[in-house]
């Protein structure tokens, strides 16, 4: 039992020296564990705010905001990385969601020609007032195999009962 016990006490001091996130290995640690903020700035209203700071160790933000039909707020803030690169993103948020910015940040690729094509294309048959809500037509196919029964023919209450809960409007 009581080498149990001290097998248990050793395996136990042998786990609390190993940490898997070895902070000696980045630049940066050393200076983020006792960053004293340097200033601060900080003002809140009733229908807006904004603040301001930056600490010791390099790291600055900024943010101002306001009430309309929620909270629009724009902003930035930027930090030096392990890697000694200064990364600086600005941003803005609200009804559009969070959009931010920066030289560091992946960019979507292109949009397709053909999807572009496809997107013209259907906005054209919209406001033509051609609406495509993915049922089968067959008279939308009338020149390719018009003659061929189709094998299955729903019946069109089941149509009807299918397709109405997709028919009402979406509420916000």
């Amino acid at each position: 039992m009581q080498l149990f016990i001290i097998a248990t006490a050793v395996f136990g001091i042998a786990a609390a020296a190993y940490s898997p996130y070895q902070e000696q290995n980045r630049p940066q640690a050393q200076y983020e564990k006792n960053a004293r903020i340097i200033a601060l700035e900080s003002e809140v209203k009733e229908d807006s705010y904004r603040y301001n700071y930056e600490t010791e160790n390099g790291i600055k933000a900024q943010e101002q905001g306001q009430e309309v039909d929620g909270i629009e707020a724009q902003g930035g803030f930027q930090y030096t990385g392990d890697d000694g690169q200064v990364y600086s993103i600005s941003y803005a948020a609200g009804a559009n969601g969070f959009q931010p910015q920066g030289a560091h940040l992946p960019v979507p690729p292109p949009t397709p020609e053909a999807i572009l094509k496809a997107l013209e294309q259907n906005a054209r048959d919209e406001a033509a007032g051609i609406i495509d809500d993915g049922q089968y037509n067959p008279g939308k196919y009338a020149g390719a195999g018009a003659a061929a029964a189709p094998a299955f023919v729903q019946p069109s209450y089941a149509r009807a009962q299918a397709s109405a809960g997709f028919r009402k409007p979406y509420k916000f």
